[in-house]
């Protein structure tokens, strides 16, 4: 991955880092201000790329040829690019973490002009993949244990996209992919039968079926919406699911138009009717969390869910809502914390080196994360305050608690991993794990519980008291 995958003020800014002489060591902050979807939880996804990237990124000398062409870079900082490493350290949610808006998900910690030019980086890898793994479990809870199979290259955002959306699709629960080159590349199990072109291509749709049977007896399922789904389509899988069956395989039907609840149950109850109990049922057609909750509810008897282009592309918000902010800076060996102020509380962020704790209650659920200073001890066993990150004198009291998760682990050390990056599969398993331990009250597609995400005693001190600070510096007096 080349650097120049930023933002041209990056890397105008740590030009002028450099020729200020400036280039502390800081501490950057990733986090998120709102749930996608209307939702209530999201999926950290892309952090095992992101490291993959950071271990390996320089400068090529194509790199810097297109940098001196634009005229503002000096011959000096060209030079000073050329031995550029990440050499900082890393700290991050693990990867499948269920996650809540303004809570720290990665800390970076580097030198200024390392920690500034990877933010466009980090975000683009991070808030893309976070979007779609949700998408895609909000997808996969509507389907209630039922299997969903990601349909989406040919709607995707460039081949680039379609990777890394399919990538997050299976973090996020699909079963396969019908992109391969992702199977390819990240060992994805991939799918797919026919289009209707297939069923075309032939003389007759009968003779398309028993031809793709005869080739793929074992995976067979037939689309069955090319001409007419209930007076040739299922009846001519019927011929063919039969004859499957005399010969020890199981038949699959797809559909993809029409009146999904209404076409599989009749679709059902003709299989039934002619002894292809075990024969199962696939649709696809624009499908989303909410039209599959609905067929679900209205006892449609779908076993397979094919879902492309809503999913895909993150359909319902365009993107996922992550900043990248400086929370401390190192000044005569000591960082002082930092923080941005606004107008608008919700864009202000939470200054100093921070950690983020998961409270469980008895049940082993969570039931609340509690943002700290990093130096912070926090003990289960104690009444524990929590504060509204907004509104100073808001809070809640906390006791009793099974279990308190540091959620915050370091992942590299300068520049290089810390431990062997997770299977593909294990990240799914993770996101499973974390999404079951999740009450529904959060994870229901209407109208979700909001989950509280507060701080600490000591950090809503040192938060209010910059707020006064630089107020009472700025106040004008008439």
């Amino acid at each position: 991955m080349t650097p120049l995958l930023t933002d041209f003020y990056e890397l105008t800014m740590i030009q002028g880092y450099y020729l200020e002489n400036r280039n502390p060591y800081v501490v950057f902050d990733m986090f998120f201000r709102k749930q996608p979807f209307g939702g209530g939880f999201s999926i950290f996804t892309g952090l095992e790329e992101l490291i993959n990237i950071l271990e390996t990124l320089t400068f090529q000398p194509g790199d810097l040829e297109f940098l001196k062409e634009q005229g503002i870079f000096r011959d000096s900082f060209l030079e000073y690019l050329k031995d550029f490493r990440f050499t900082g350290d890393l700290y991050a949610m693990e990867e499948g973490t269920v996650i809540f808006p303004g809570e720290p998900l990665i800390r970076v910690h580097a030198p200024l002009i390392q920690a500034q030019l990877v933010e466009s980086l980090l975000l683009n890898r991070i808030n893309f993949q976070t979007l779609i793994a949700t998408k895609t479990a909000r997808v996969t809870l509507a389907a209630d244990g039922r299997g969903v199979l990601e349909f989406g290259l040919r709607r995707a955002q460039g081949s680039d996209g379609a990777l890394s959306a399919s990538r997050a699709a299976f973090i996020g629960g699909v079963a396969a992919t019908s992109n391969t080159l992702a199977g390819k590349h990240f060992g994805i199990p991939v799918s797919g039968t026919m289009a209707h072109s297939w069923v075309m291509a032939f003389d007759s749709e009968l003779e398309s079926f028993r031809r793709y049977a005869k080739i793929y007896p074992e995976k067979c399922v037939l689309l069955i919406d090319t001409y007419d789904t209930l007076n040739s389509g299922v009846e001519n899988a019927i011929i063919v699911g039969k004859e499957l069956k005399e010969k020890g395989h199981r038949l699959g039907i797809r559909l993809d138009s029409g009146d999904l609840e209404y076409l599989s149950k009749e679709v059902r109850k003709q299989l039934d009717e002619n002894g292809l109990e075990d024969a199962f049922i696939a649709v696809s057609n624009d499908l989303n969390e909410n039209i599959i909750a609905q067929l679900i509810r209205s006892g449609s008897p779908i076993d397979l869910w094919g879902v492309g282009t809503q999913l895909i592309t993150g359909a319902g918000d365009a993107a996922f809502s992550g900043v990248y902010k400086m929370s401390a800076r190192e000044e005569k060996g000591e960082f002082i914390p930092t923080m941005k102020l606004s107008d608008n509380p919700e864009k202000m962020s939470n200054p100093g080196i921070k950690q983020v704790y998961r409270f469980y209650d008895k049940t082993g659920h969570p039931c609340g994360d509690l943002i700290t200073l990093e130096e912070e001890n926090i003990n289960p066993d104690q009444t524990i305050t929590f504060y509204h990150p907004m509104y100073e004198y808001t809070h809640i009291t906390v006791s009793h608690c099974s279990r308190v998760e540091p959620l915050l682990e370091k992942v590299m050390q300068k520049g290089k991993r810390v431990s062997p990056s997770p299977s593909l599969d294990e990240l799914q398993q993770r996101t499973r794990e974390n999404l079951s331990h999740i009450p529904e009250r959060y994870t229901r597609l209407i109208n979700p519980h909001i989950y509280k995400v507060s701080l600490s005693e000591t950090l809503k001190t040192l938060k209010f008291r910059m707020i006064d600070d630089f107020t009472s510096q700025h106040t004008e007096t008439y």
